[in-house]
């Protein structure tokens, strides 16, 4: 498969490779209960952020599954992370992505998430090749059900208490996707 081109430009967004320098800016977000809660994990240590930005590797060439890329969501007109995308090739062969994304809360509300998402998506079709791009969401996400639907998803899935959180409490997720015909243009 073809490599995913970084930086991606979208309005007011660069969505580019993490940096060493990255890890304060992640860490403030990774660090927050109410943000790992939707992901089913503690929140991470700082050495934890450090060793994400380590791992993450931009010039995957996208063959195998589990590749994986997290990728820095920064103002194009002013420095620092305000979150991340993830991208995961869960099926070579069939060509399918799973997309994910972590914001800080502190910049809710503002179309970032959704502007992020929707370039990330539209590059994954288009450089990528790819034919399904899906979704894993904690059902009482709403803010990321709402950002699957601004992207066109179609929810395909709704798996009843298929995880268990940090309290050993029973977690919903749905499912959201979209197909490359579907991609609105």
């Amino acid at each position: 498969m073809p490599r995913l081109r970084l930086p991606l430009v979208a309005e007011r967004l660069t969505l580019r490779p993490f940096r060493a320098e990255d890890v304060d800016g992640m860490y403030a977000y990774q660090r927050l209960p109410e943000v790992a809660r939707h992901l089913y994990r503690p929140p991470r240590t700082r050495e934890r952020c450090a060793e994400v930005i380590a791992e993450s590797r931009p010039d995957l060439d996208w063959e195998t599954d589990g590749d994986l890329l997290a990728i820095a969501v920064c103002r194009a007109d002013r420095p620092g992370v305000l979150g991340e995308l993830m991208l995961r090739l869960e099926n070579a062969r069939a060509r399918q992505f799973e997309v994910g994304w972590v914001f800080h809360p502190g910049h809710r509300g503002q179309g970032y998430a959704t502007e992020a998402a929707r370039a990330l998506t539209v590059a994954a079709f288009e450089q990528l090749g790819a034919h399904r791009i899906f979704a894993r969401l904690d059902t009482g996400n709403t803010a990321s059900v709402r950002l699957c639907e601004r992207l066109g998803m179609r929810r395909e899935a709704h798996l009843v208490e298929n995880d268990l959180d940090l309290e050993g409490r029973w977690g919903s997720e749905y499912v959201y996707a979209l197909l490359e015909r579907e991609l609105p243009r």
